[in-house]
């Protein structure tokens, strides 16, 4: 089914919207949640959450690229219940990963200069300028919670050039925020 036909079941809140969006983006989503938390159970809730948190933005929303949406409300329900198993268990690969752009992530909690929107133009705008295979590495890691050895099978580079790559790209991120105005 076409994504604009799923969007449009929503605005029609027929519930076949939910069984058209498992189908198409239900693997997809559990693989995006299950790269961040520990347990398939967990990343059943995330997705089961996503489709509720759909059900209840679409409308008003009508998303552009659905599968991005979901994406995206997967990616922060993962990262809610990482935060919370985090609180237990206190470090996981993800916290590791997360601590690896701390410093260049706007605190949600804080009162910041900078807004979500403006911040996610600012990136998008430094990766479209970054290297093609830089772009996918630093992707991967930050946005698909891959692990090193993930990205290293998936591009065919080192291990150590992953983690080189990676290191140069938050380097030139740093330095590109800097000159956007962002101050850490």
């Amino acid at each position: 089914m076409e994504d604009t036909r799923i969007v449009d079941l929503y605005f029609e809140r027929s519930e076949e919207a939910i069984k058209a969006t498992s189908d198409k983006y239900g693997r997809y989503c559990f693989s995006i949640a299950s790269s961040i938390v520990s347990a398939d159970e967990d990343a059943e809730e995330c997705v089961n959450d996503t489709y509720l948190a759909a059900w209840n933005s679409i409308p008003p929303a009508r998303p552009q690229r659905l599968s991005t949406y979901l994406g995206k409300l997967t990616r922060n329900f993962a990262i809610s219940r990482m935060t919370r198993e985090k609180a237990e268990k206190r470090r996981t690969s993800v916290s590791v990963l997360l601590d690896e752009i701390a410093e260049f992530t706007p605190d949600p909690t804080s009162d910041s200069d900078i807004d979500d929107v403006l911040f996610r133009d600012i990136i998008n705008r430094f990766l479209a300028d970054t290297p093609e295979n830089s772009r996918v590495v630093f992707v991967r890691r930050y946005w698909y919670s891959d692990s090193i050895s993930e990205i290293s099978s998936l591009t065919g580079m080192s291990e150590n050039a992953v983690k080189v790559s990676l290191s140069r790209t938050r380097n030139k991120l740093k330095i590109y925020l800097m000159k956007e105005g962002y101050t850490f």
